[in-house]
């Protein structure tokens, strides 16, 4: 009678357990999926507020062709502010982003018209001036900040 107690607790231990992590689990996926609409909302309403193209890198913080976009994104950020809006999306921190996006692998750099229409595609490393060439071809002139 003393082991089917002890078999009852262990049991009902294990379903508490499993019910916290279920509980957790579906807590967080709720948190992404809201962070990820909050931050399409906020990047909708900046875009369409002033109507720029726009440059999306999505990545990740510890990829290594990710990380040396990051000071071309902040060059590019800082240089034609006003001109271009420049965004950047971890996608390992946000995967829904990376499958709201389509791509296939990190880095990935979409281009976009004033109006949100995607212009281009680029998958990896992508140099400064390979990305100002690649928009004077798409016609669109950045005007650098002085």
């Amino acid at each position: 009678m003393k082991n089917l107690w002890k078999i009852i607790i262990v049991l009902l231990l294990v379903a508490s357990v499993t019910a916290v992590v279920v509980l957790k689990k579906k807590e967080n996926s709720q948190t992404i999926v809201s962070n990820s609409q909050t931050a399409a909302v906020q990047t909708q309403s900046l875009s369409e507020t002033k109507k720029l193209p726009r440059l999306v890198d999505l990545g990740a913080d510890k990829c290594i062709p990710c990380k040396m976009m990051a000071p071309i994104l902040e060059e590019l950020k800082k240089d034609y502010a006003g001109t271009v809006n420049v965004e950047f999306i971890d996608v390992w921190k946000n995967p829904e982003a990376g499958r709201e996006y389509g791509i296939r692998l990190i880095p990935t750099q979409i281009f976009y018209d004033a109006s949100g229409k995607e212009l281009f595609r680029h998958e990896g490393f992508f140099s400064k001036e390979d990305i100002l060439a690649k928009w004077r071809e798409l016609g669109v002139e950045l005007t650098k900040i002085k």
